[in-house]
């Protein structure tokens, strides 16, 4: 598949304004620069105050800094968003029902329809959640799905984020920034809002609580102050109204989990964790943790307790699995998948590495485990240094790789020193699954801000937009 045309989200192929940003378009020109400059600024000068900063790694000016912020928004019309959100309903049921039957009957591994060695042998499957009793079968209440668009406007899944997705704060934080800079475009346009995902998130939690709790006692489990991730973890116990905890505020006792108080101890039902699994119970799983609970798995499989999202989620968001997720719709809904995976090759495959190793400077090749950007090699804009290292770590464990074609991600007009020029996005939307699938209209857009990059994370040093889904 040669994808190699940009679609430009803002403008056609003849340079016209596509209908959907008409409206947006005629307010930018009629804009002065100058105050866009000033709103900027302001921009920049209110997220440094609220503290929205992300870890930045392998950067010497520091661990933390601003996230950068566009505020040339991505807009995505009505009838464009009803397709993509029913993909994206439809591919969470799909994964959900996946990690529900692999950890119980695992009757898609004794059909054939997926390698059983590519699941057991992950390093992802938790073999302690074998037969545990999950509330309404929803293993993934919190899915970021990272959506691109590519060729002429297709849309395509990138990856599923099933274990901890992050992300969300920004997107809401983002649209906040706009209101506050621009309330005169929201004059305009019909945008749908997304203020209200904190309590759709605190819904969502509180519908999965175990069985018999009423009124659940929630909260947000978190590493710490140092974690990358911390001011969103913050940000959603404060906008949801819950308490915000570390593994040292908690305790298992008689198979409950209980958080320290100064009124004494206090059940806790719902535990919404930004912990990863090795770190969750030192009983079960790393000795040396100090950031979870011993006990919490005993809790956890007597029923006492919901986590979210569920230990043993990260099998079904590996890259190695990631192939089989069209299957798994079909397998388990009975229908075609609505959104497209991008077109894979797993290394481990002989064939699929011979195409791999003599293709390398037109591929994209991913450690299965890798996430955020690292560990992955971008074909066209390599040395050929870095791609003759590349093939020297295929050769040496081609099972931990899969390659794709460089897709020609889609661009957006956005602000960089020189002016305004086209800079490549992909989109994450975030799928609530409780008692129902749900979502807020939009999503998280990540921009690449450096010239030509088709690395969006933020942790490359990526920026964010405001994404607008307008109402029909």
């Amino acid at each position: 598949m040669a994808l190699t045309k940009f679609f430009n989200e803002m403008t056609a192929d003849d340079g016209s304004v596509r209908a959907h940003y008409a409206s947006y378009a005629a307010w930018l020109n009629e804009t002065p620069p100058d105050r866009i400059a000033r709103k900027r600024a302001e921009a920049d000068a209110l997220f440094h105050r609220y503290g929205i900063t992300f870890a930045v790694y392998g950067e010497e000016s520091g661990t933390e800094r601003l996230i950068p912020f566009d505020i040339i928004p991505r807009i995505i019309p009505a009838q464009e968003w009803k397709g993509l959100e029913a993909g994206l309903r439809q591919r969470v049921t799909a994964l959900n029902a996946f990690i529900h039957d692999i950890y119980n009957e695992q009757e898609i591994l004794r059909a054939g329809r997926i390698p059983t060695e590519q699941v057991i042998n992950n390093a992802q499957y938790r073999p302690e959640m074998k037969g545990v009793k999950v509330p309404c079968a929803i293993y993934a209440a919190i899915a970021g799905v990272d959506v691109v668009r590519a060729g002429a406007g297709e849309f395509y899944v990138l990856e599923d984020n099933l274990r901890v997705p992050s992300g969300v704060s920004y997107m809401l934080e983002d649209r906040r920034m706009m209101m506050r800079l621009f309330p005169e475009l929201f004059a305009r346009h019909k945008i749908a809002p997304v203020e209200h995902y904190p309590d759709m998130l605190l819904n969502t939690l509180r519908s999965l609580a175990p069985a018999g709790v009423n009124d659940p006692t929630v909260v947000v489990l978190t590493p710490g102050a140092y974690n990358s991730a911390y001011f969103e973890h913050a940000f959603l116990a404060q906008q949801m109204g819950v308490e915000l905890v570390e593994g040292q505020d908690l305790f298992v006792r008689d198979d409950q989990v209980f958080m320290r108080t100064t009124q004494g101890p206090c059940r806790v039902d719902v535990i919404y964790r930004r912990v990863d699994d090795d770190f969750l119970d030192p009983k079960y799983f790393r000795k040396d943790s100090m950031l979870g609970v011993p006990g919490l798995l005993d809790a956890y499989r007597a029923g006492r307790v919901t986590l979210s999202n569920a230990i043993g989620t990260g099998v079904a968001d590996d890259k190695s699995i990631y192939p089989y997720v069209p299957e798994m719709i079909r397998f388990y809904l009975g229908e075609e998948p609505i959104l497209n995976n991008v077109p894979t090759y797993m290394c481990r495959k002989p064939e699929d590495l011979a195409y791999t190793l003599a293709h390398l400077p037109e591929l994209v090749v991913k450690e299965v485990h890798g996430a955020g950007g690292y560990g992955m090699l971008v074909g066209p804009a390599s040395t050929k240094e870095q791609i003759e290292t590349f093939r020297r770590y295929l050769e040496a464990n081609p099972e931990k790789y899969i390659a794709q074609p460089t897709l020609a991600l889609s661009n957006c007009p956005t602000f960089v020193e020189s002016g305004v020029a086209p800079r490549h996005l992909d989109l994450r939307p975030f799928v609530l699954s409780g008692r129902e699938v749900q979502l807020v209209p939009g999503g998280l857009t990540r921009v690449a801000l450096r010239e030509g990059s088709l690395v969006v994370n933020s942790s490359q040093g990526g920026g964010t937009k405001d994404t607008w889904v307008l109402e029909a």
